[in-house]
């Protein structure tokens, strides 16, 4: 009976559990009425007397060994269980989701990768800024209506201090410290005092883009244009050329591609046209050069802007303006696919 006391004791001492259901059936096995050191115990009748006390003493060690090491083992247990359902104070009352890049960053993101693929590099500049870069050095007339409150947002105690309403004061505090070479993006936030509806806003967002050197021709501005408009809508989208006016290009144009909705045949978006404006462009005036400390007898350069809202509506179809401001979850959800 003391090789099967020490056996029982050997399998105790080795026992494991990586359930609570297999810790329950070791119970069972060996701590129940029916279990193996019960049966033990109705043995210990048979035991001869001069060998009572010792088998006593042992099983008497199997069953307190026995019974410690099941509770150390649901010990074990109940601590792993208390450490998962203990609450992390930390975290929000709410479920964490992962977000996603807002459509018009995904859209200005694509359009710095192209023209960084170009050669051009990032500029930035303040949003809240002076007359002189915004207006002055750009070449636009004392009387221009652009200078008018319905336009412009100014600050009340200075009135020469303005919320841009154009990316291309970038241009113009880049050349007046940098000279020629120059290839620059000016991404951006810009104001205008205008009434908030579905194709307008008080805030929106422009990428412009700068290119002065020597020799710079409109055949150079054109094939940039060309290689934007079809790394950004498609290998097939032709772009055409029509003669506008700005004050800080000349000659300017405006840029139309073919629609990328109907592939230009015309349809409800283009008005049935088959084109659809983007961007407008020009040959920077030499008058700009020359505000900014560069020799425009010597350089030449070219110049275009586009606003970010208007490339997103075109590539995603978002017909409210509105939509890219509003923080709508539901709305933004639906660019997880495009990050």
């Amino acid at each position: 009976m003391l090789e099967k006391i020490q056996q029982l004791i050997n399998e105790v001492n080795a026992l494991k559990a990586t359930s609570a259901e297999e810790l329950e059936s070791l119970r069972l096995k060996y701590l129940s009425k029916k279990g193996a050191i019960n049966d033990l115990m109705a043995d210990f009748r048979n035991v001869p007397a001069e060998q009572k006390r010792e088998v006593g003493q042992k099983l008497n060690e199997l069953k307190t060994l026995a019974q410690d090491k099941i509770n150390s083992l649901k010990e074990a247990f109940e601590a792993q269980k208390a450490v998962a359902e203990k609450p992390d104070l930390t975290r929000t009352a709410y479920p964490v989701e992962l977000g996603t890049r807002h459509p018009l960053n995904i859209v200005k993101n694509e359009i710095i990768e192209i023209f960084s693929r170009l050669g051009f590099v990032l500029a930035d500049g303040p949003e809240v800024e002076d007359d002189w870069h915004v207006f002055s050095a750009m070449n636009f007339a004392e009387d221009h209506p652009a200078r008018d409150m319905q336009d412009t947002f100014f600050v009340e105690a200075h009135p020469d201090i303005i919320l841009r309403t154009h990316t291309s004061s970038v241009q113009s505090r880049v050349m007046e410290v940098t000279q020629p070479p120059i290839r620059i993006i000016c991404p951006g936030r810009v104001y205008r005092n205008e009434a908030i509806s579905y194709r307008a806003h008080c805030f929106f967002h422009q990428v412009e883009a700068l290119y002065v050197d020597r020799n710079v021709s409109f055949t150079d501005l054109k094939q940039v244009l060309l290689s934007f408009a079809q790394q950004m809508f498609g290998p097939d989208t032709k772009i055409r050329l029509r003669p506008s006016y700005f004050p800080f290009t000349e000659p300017s144009a405006e840029m139309d591609i073919s629609c990328n909705i109907c592939g230009g045949k015309g349809c409800a978006f283009c008005k049935g046209t088959g084109w659809v404006e983007i961007l407008g462009c020009g040959m920077v005036h030499p008058n700009v050069l020359e505000l900014n400390g560069i020799n425009s007898k010597e350089y030449t350069g070219f110049a275009l802007g586009m606003g970010i809202e208007r490339i997103t509506n075109l590539k995603y179809q978002v017909k409210d303006l509105r939509m890219f401001s509003e923080n709508d979850v539901r709305f933004l959800k639906e660019f997880e696919a495009a990050n």
